[in-house]
């Protein structure tokens, strides 16, 4: 006659208290990673934006601006180059537009990136910057040039607030004029980029 030895072999309360603190970093580091990737992804918006505005505003410099009269027989027309004039306005005007939200741009005549479309040469008309596409981002561009000056320097500038708690984060593009070309900063400058 053979006697049977009952196994109640299983997991002992350590082991499954092991595996469920494991489980559970696991679940923070992911949701992290994710939270992570999701403000990369949002930031890059900024990032491709503003390197647009600053080709842009590379182009523009190339357009020759010259006088619109008929020119007398044997007359000339002096060249004129110039960087695009500083936008009038940011798009959208106030921060809290992107405060935690996307903000869409309106296309109409003399709003937004339209909003200097009466007045050549001056902010995002002039560079042909806009967006159509819902925005996380606050777009700004300066330059130091004047109707009667070239100028000399010039910012394509972002500022977000992805987060909403009213603290921006910045990306800034810089340029400046050398040897008759616009030549921009190498990088974009950050300050809290995923505020």
């Amino acid at each position: 006659m053979m006697i049977r030895k009952s196994s109640k072999e299983g997991f002992t309360l350590v082991e499954l208290m092991i595996v469920v603190a494991i489980v559970g970093v696991l679940a923070v580091l992911a949701v992290f990673g994710v939270r992570k990737y999701i403000a990369n992804a949002k930031t890059a918006e900024a990032k491709n934006s503003i390197g647009q505005m600053g080709k842009d505003a590379a182009s523009a410099l190339e357009r020759e601006i010259m006088s619109s009269t008929v020119l007398a027989v044997g007359g000339t027309a002096a060249l004129n180059r110039r960087l695009c004039l500083s936008a009038t306005a940011t798009v959208p005007a106030s921060a809290s537009d992107i405060s935690g939200k996307k903000y869409q741009a309106n296309p109409a005549v003399a709003t937004d990136f339209n909003k200097d479309s009466t007045v050549p040469g001056v902010g995002f008309y002039c560079l042909k910057f806009e967006m159509a596409t819902p925005q996380y981002y606050m777009y700004n561009y300066t330059s130091d040039a004047t109707t009667a000056t070239v100028g000399t320097t010039m910012s394509a500038i972002a500022n977000g607030d992805l987060n909403g708690d009213t603290v921006l984060s910045t990306f800034k593009l810089d340029g400046a004029i050398a040897s008759g070309q616009l030549r921009l900063a190498p990088s974009i400058g950050e300050t809290l980029p995923e505020e």
